[in-house]
């Protein structure tokens, strides 16, 4: 054995071996701490990196919940009471006489829905006029600060052509809220 570490060292390449040795000490010293300090390190770094984005998350959904209970608070303010449903009836019906459309005979009355403390208020009869006016009727109705919505719209006859009157059934919708018990 001791022959051969003679004759390795007599090498030309001989200076070298102290430093390749070196080198491979170095690499597995880079190796051992690679699998000890780093991959520890990365565990628990990606450990927290799930805890904070379940936290991200968690804070995302809590805003959100707190957006939409603000949003239902706004559409909560809009919906007329129960009790100012037959108003309402009669609002629309003034509303169409300034806009020049004949609404007859508007039948009203309240449905219940599975929202708790909602009611569904429908509107329903048949209106007159001239195309022009029927159009800015219902404009004034989808515009209006009430929340209305025109579930159905049906021609039911239209005039000479001398006369231009149009006849349709309207139902109007809205929602109501229920007034509190005292």
């Amino acid at each position: 054995m001791r022959e051969r570490l003679t004759l390795l060292l007599q090498q030309p390449f001989a200076p070298l071996l102290p430093w390749v040795g070196m080198a491979v000490g170095l690499l597995l010293l880079l190796s051992l701490v690679q699998r000890v300090g780093v991959a520890g390190a990365e565990s628990k770094r990606e450990r927290l990196d799930k805890e904070w984005i379940s936290a991200r998350q968690s804070l995302m959904h809590h805003r959100e919940a707190r957006k939409a209970k603000q949003d239902l608070r706004q559409v909560w303010a809009v919906l007329p009471a129960e009790r100012d449903f037959a108003p309402l009836a009669l609002g629309i019906s003034e509303e169409a006489k300034r806009d020049r459309v004949t609404l007859p005979a508007l039948s009203y009355k309240t449905e219940p829905t599975a929202v708790a403390n909602t009611s569904k208020g429908l509107l329903q009869g048949s209106m007159s006029g001239r195309y022009e006016d029927l159009r800015r009727f219902i404009y004034d109705l989808e515009t209006a600060e009430e929340l209305l919505f025109i579930e159905d719209l049906e021609l039911t006859q239209s005039g000479s052509a001398q006369d231009k009157t149009l006849t349709f059934k309207i139902k109007i919708a809205t929602y109501l809220r229920a007034e509190p018990a005292n």
